[in-house]
């Protein structure tokens, strides 16, 4: 049976956090050089932790107030940096607007979360959070692979072209959708009929 706490911070979930932050960066390198399919592998095993720390926090009540802010800054440098370098790389699929999104979302809910928080009000993710996590995490696996088939073969399906496509707009819609389910959460919480410390 494993001990509920290790009685330090850097328990196995923020490990897990930290490792992805690495393998994000590690990530990155090889999608500047250009190895896309070792970039692919990197960044699964990396979208793979995110799950992982957070069902071993909550499954043995190892969570901390470290782990409440390296996870989310993890998944947050690893899909920003992720859209970002393929959002500059031709033939990607990915344009750089919705980069632009997904970076612009990303810092609106940091603020709003440290807004909230600092009210003692938890702030965490959302079902529209974790889908949009999901589904920006299959267009940058999806887009990876055909930079990968594009490198090889020099050609790629119009059919997985088209599906890509589709995941990216999903992508970029459900990141609008999430990030304003956010904002309307936090304005709920933070306005005037909302007592300190309580949920509206």
């Amino acid at each position: 049976m494993i001990p509920a706490s290790d009685g330090t911070v850097w328990n196995i979930p923020n490990r897990l956090s930290a490792a992805r932050i690495v393998l994000a960066a590690i990530c990155f390198v090889a999608i500047c050089i250009g190895w896309y399919l070792t970039a692919l592998v990197l960044f699964l095993v990396a979208a793979a932790t995110d799950y992982l720390d957070g069902y071993w926090a909550r499954k043995y009540n190892q969570i901390t107030q470290l782990g409440r802010i390296l996870d989310p800054f993890a998944d947050k440098v690893i899909i920003c940096g992720s859209f970002i370098l393929l959002g500059a790389i031709e033939g990607s699929m990915i344009p750089a607007w919705v980069a632009v999104i997904v970076t612009a979302r990303e810092l609106l809910v940091t603020v709003l979360r440290g807004l909230v928080e600092g009210h003692n009000m938890d702030f965490s993710a959302v079902w529209a959070g974790k889908v949009k996590m999901v589904v920006q995490t299959a267009a940058v696996g999806m887009s990876l692979w055909r930079l990968y088939v594009w490198q090889v073969y020099e050609q790629s399906s119009q059919v997985y072209d088209n599906l890509l496509i589709l995941m990216v707009i999903v992508a970029a819609a459900s990141t609008v959708y999430s990030g304003w389910g956010y904002v309307k959460l936090a304005a709920a919480m933070l306005g005037p009929a909302a007592p300190s410390g309580e949920h509206p």
